[in-house]
């Protein structure tokens, strides 16, 4: 594989101004930068960086994560980056301390589409909980939804959603996307063949035909908050042993305002297999809004949480039609359609489309 060049954003100098920027840099300067280590992630590329400095740093990172495109995927997805350095830009600012990562660096090109991202490195404090596709303990999980749940709480029907942050998406917008999700599913049923049952099929096409009914859910814009829009648990940080910290969220490349039970209807019930997810659905689901109340979310109803839910639930059956799209491995997209069905099916979500 040909290593990735590292973007100008890695000179010393550039880092020199970003990190006094930043406030984490007074008098010294970056004197050297070196790659500690690189790996691809499906549409990106983690490049770990060691900095060396001249003169007083005491405050200035030893290490930091650069984000770049992952080169396969640059030329096909050319919006890649965009939303996750708007994020960085726009929200993370605003947002509690220890809850994403820090960013001291961010640039998305409109003329190039090239993007990059400069990132606090929390290697040291902080992991994966499991390796991918081990699923993760109670514990662990609910560490997880609950900062799931701080960042939403953080944004919940929040005044800017939709003027200074992001836009709610229109009725015509909506309409248009459904039609071109219409087209996928056709593409997608004529490549499976008879591996995609005439049942499914059929959920698909009533889907298709309810989603102006189901999606009046989001056009109330009432209850609603940034969403993360790849919530799975690896794309959160949960602190080492020993450590005395809180986990991270991060990889926002598909956030957007939207329902937030939406993003644990991805976590939960497209990426687990259902002995798991019927064992702690329920306890992740309180922890969600004991949480979301802790931290002043008022007028949502634990009951209301299940009903969006459900039908976070049934709109997951979109995702392994818009990932195979995407050119996302069938590994991914194949078992995420297998478990999302049994999770319509357990949860009665085909209700919901009369």
């Amino acid at each position: 594989m040909t290593a990735t060049p590292l973007p100008p954003a890695v000179d010393p100098a550039h880092l020199t101004e970003a990190l006094r920027a930043s406030g984490v840099l007074g008098a010294g300067s970056v004197r050297q930068v070196a790659v500690l280590s690189a790996r691809d992630i499906i549409v990106s590329r983690i490049i770990r960086l060691r900095l060396s400095y001249d003169g007083p740093a005491p405050d200035a990172p030893e290490t930091l994560i650069l984000k770049v495109a992952q080169e396969n995927f640059a030329r096909t997805l050319w919006q890649a980056g965009r939303q996750e350095v708007a994020f960085y830009r726009d929200v993370a600012p605003r947002m509690p301390k220890h809850l994403v990562p820090r960013c001291f660096d961010s640039l998305w090109n409109s003329d190039t589409h090239a993007w990059h991202l400069l990132l606090e490195d929390l290697s040291e404090t902080h992991e994966l909980a499991t390796e991918w596709p081990l699923p993760p303990s109670l514990e662990q999980a609910a560490s997880i939804v609950e900062a799931l749940s701080r960042l939403h709480a953080a944004w919940w029907d929040h005044e800017s959603l939709g003027q200074s942050i992001s836009t709610f998406a229109d009725i015509t917008a909506m309409d248009q996307v459904m039609a071109q999700f219409a087209g996928h599913f056709e593409r997608f049923a004529a490549l499976l063949g008879d591996r995609l049952t005439a049942e499914r099929r059929d959920v698909y096409h009533r889907f298709i035909k309810a989603s102006p009914r189901l999606l009046q859910r989001y056009h109330s814009r009432r209850n609603v908050t940034i969403a993360h829009g790849d919530a799975h648990i690896w794309n959160f940080l949960v602190p080492r042993h020993g450590v005395d910290d809180r986990v991270r969220v991060f990889d926002f490349d598909q956030w957007r305002i939207n329902v937030g039970a939406n993003d644990l209807a991805y976590m939960i019930a497209l990426q687990l297999y259902p002995e798991r997810r019927r064992d702690i659905e329920g306890e992740l689901l309180d922890r969600y809004h004991a949480t979301l109340v802790s931290h002043g979310v008022s007028g949502y109803s634990r009951a209301a949480l299940s009903d969006d839910y459900r039908r976070g639930v049934l709109w997951q059956i979109t995702k392994p039609v818009w990932q195979w799209t995407a050119k996302t491995p069938p590994v991914i997209w194949w078992n995420n359609l297998e478990r999302i069905f049994l999770a319509v099916d357990d949860l009665g979500c085909r209700e919901l489309l009369d």
